[in-house]
């Protein structure tokens, strides 16, 4: 075992998709104490420029490492695409985003080179996935699609039956179309209707959740030694966020898989 740090690692959202990145963390590190920040006061980051997105992302991260986090995980596809150089270059702690992650995994479990990415506008116009997939498959043909529809699905719970299956058959005719074999879930809201995704595609098309393949890469972080381990545990938590504290019990039983009675309501 390398060196014990007990410090929290810190997560990080526009608002609150980030939890199906956070309940990933938890999954896999249950030693390992916790801290969220979704500024819902803010949300969407999609909308807003590249210099606000970053400008929003370095508060949030001047927040978490307020709170000693020793590590963060930016779990916004929309910052990860634009504010990952000013956060790295400005922070002495390790930062991990979402979209990397996601392209390895995707361009390592790839038969064909045939790849989907699904997102939000503002993701899928940032070409973040498409560089990074390039990146780590040259060759690979990347089909692309923006879903704006998914993520008020997923707030509202709308995840199951003929609506949400209507609405993926739509999104998906192209991919299917392009044979695609693996799609790349590029937004974190988009675990929650993964049930209606695998339908519409079939076994033959392989999902990869970002959420999964970012703990991937902290949990190299942590077993490199880059980063020393809490030890055993049971790790706490502490949910922040900036508008609307009152919908958390319900929205984190929705994306995080536990009920969490409240989050603190900060000011950034």
């Amino acid at each position: 075992m390398g060196q014990l740090d007990p410090r929290p690692i810190g997560v990080f959202d526009s608002g609150v998709g980030g939890l199906t990145v956070l309940r990933a963390l938890r999954s896999r590190f249950r030693g390992e104490s916790m801290v969220y920040l979704g500024d819902t006061a803010r949300v969407p980051y999609g909308t807003k420029s590249a210099e606000v997105v970053t400008r929003y992302s370095l508060r949030n991260a001047e927040f978490l490492v307020s709170r000693d986090v020793k590590l963060l995980v930016v779990a916004c596809n929309t910052a990860s695409s634009v504010a990952l150089p000013a956060l790295r270059s400005r922070l002495s702690i390790p930062v991990v985003g979402v979209i990397e992650p996601g392209a390895r995994a995707a361009a390592r479990v790839s038969r064909t080179g045939e790849i989907g990415v699904v997102g939000t506008p503002g993701t899928i116009a940032s070409g973040a996935y498409q560089r990074a997939l390039a990146g780590e498959r040259p060759g690979a043909r990347i089909h692309v699609q923006a879903c704006p529809l998914f993520v008020p699905l997923a707030e509202e719970g709308w995840v199951q039956g003929d609506v949400p299956r209507q609405v993926a058959r739509t999104y998906l005719a192209g991919m299917r179309k392009a044979g695609i074999d693996t799609l790349v879930l590029g937004c974190t809201h988009y675990p929650l209707l993964r049930g209606v995704l695998a339908e519409e595609l079939g076994p033959a098309v392989t999902l990869v959740d970002s959420a999964e393949a970012t703990a991937d890469e902290v949990e190299h972080l942590l077993s490199g030694g880059a980063v020393g381990s809490s030890g055993t545990g049971p790790g706490g938590l502490r949910l922040y966020v900036t508008d609307l504290p009152d919908r958390i019990p319900e929205l984190s039983a929705r994306f995080l898989g536990e009920r969490v009675s409240g989050a603190e309501q900060v000011d950034l």
